[in-house]
């Protein structure tokens, strides 16, 4: 099962470069899609297609902001639009397709960059996000989580860590829960399987020649829970698809998924 995740940065003008032929050569079994940036209505073309279920969430709060879709061959047995949080949910940022034995999360995180309030967000719902990833383990459910994470966890993750170490989405704070959810049982998977594979980032700044250079970021990735790494195939970053400022990755697993021990509460 392959599972595609891109950060388009807006879907109506991906469309306009490609997208559709892409699709179509890639065929993923799953495609998640974050900062679509439009209602579904705007986007009719797109928003159906032939041997998928289709869902999206579009930002309730502002138009033609944030928003995240899924295509996937697979018809889940429910579909989460957020964690039911309000603050987190009106933004568009969560599609959460339940199957079985596992969770699918497509993010789009929130950038801290535009002050302290939208770092001070970011933050608590990276926090709201890792409770309910945490729950659904306690549920007995593997979690695979993709989309644009928003921060370089590491160095290697990033062409300029020294000119950045004061930029949001290489603070230090954010760094350090990118350690917490990893701490929490959660697997990079692209970073496990190439441990030493430098200059592999998935976003390049529109300015100066970035993506020429290879100036970029990391800031895209597959998790999954530790127990379910024996099934990844893959992880790959796909720097050579254009048509964002974001490019895609993919994220193999082989079925089936063993089962994971279900906590009993101290009630039971």
């Amino acid at each position: 099962m392959k599972i595609y995740s891109w950060n388009v940065n807006g879907i109506r003008s991906v469309l306009k470069k490609g997208f559709e032929d892409w699709f179509t050569a890639t065929d993923p079994d799953v495609l998640c899609l974050q900062e679509v940036r439009a209602e579904k209505s705007q986007v009719a073309e797109i928003a159906s297609r032939e041997g998928y279920y289709t869902y999206w969430n579009a930002c309730k709060r502002k138009k033609g902001y944030s928003g995240v879709a899924v295509y996937s061959k697979i018809e889940p047995d429910a579909v989460n639009y957020g964690f039911d949080i309000e603050e987190f949910d009106e933004e568009g940022r969560v599609l959460q397709l339940v199957f079985p034995d596992w969770v699918l999360n497509c993010i789009y995180f929130p950038n801290g960059g535009q002050g302290d309030d939208r770092l001070d967000y970011k933050l608590r719902f990276y926090d709201a996000f890792l409770e309910n990833s945490k729950q659904w383990l306690a549920d007995g459910k593997h979690v695979v989580t993709v989309g644009d994470y928003n921060t370089c966890h590491k160095e290697i993750d990033i062409a300029r860590p020294k000119e950045n170490e004061n930029v949001s989405g290489f603070l230090p704070i954010e760094r350090a829960w990118m350690d917490k959810y990893v701490e929490n049982g959660f697997v990079d998977t692209f970073r496990t399987l190439h441990p030493d594979t430098r200059d592999a980032y998935s976003w390049w700044s529109n300015r100066f020649g970035a993506r020429e250079r290879n100036v970029g970021w990391r800031l895209d990735y597959g998790f999954v829970d530790a127990a379910l790494m024996p099934n990844v195939v893959s992880s790959e970053i796909l720097s050579d698809v254009k048509g964002s400022d974001h490019c895609p990755i993919c994220l193999e697993l082989e079925p089936p998924f063993l089962p994971i021990p279900i906590k009993k509460s101290d009630e039971m």
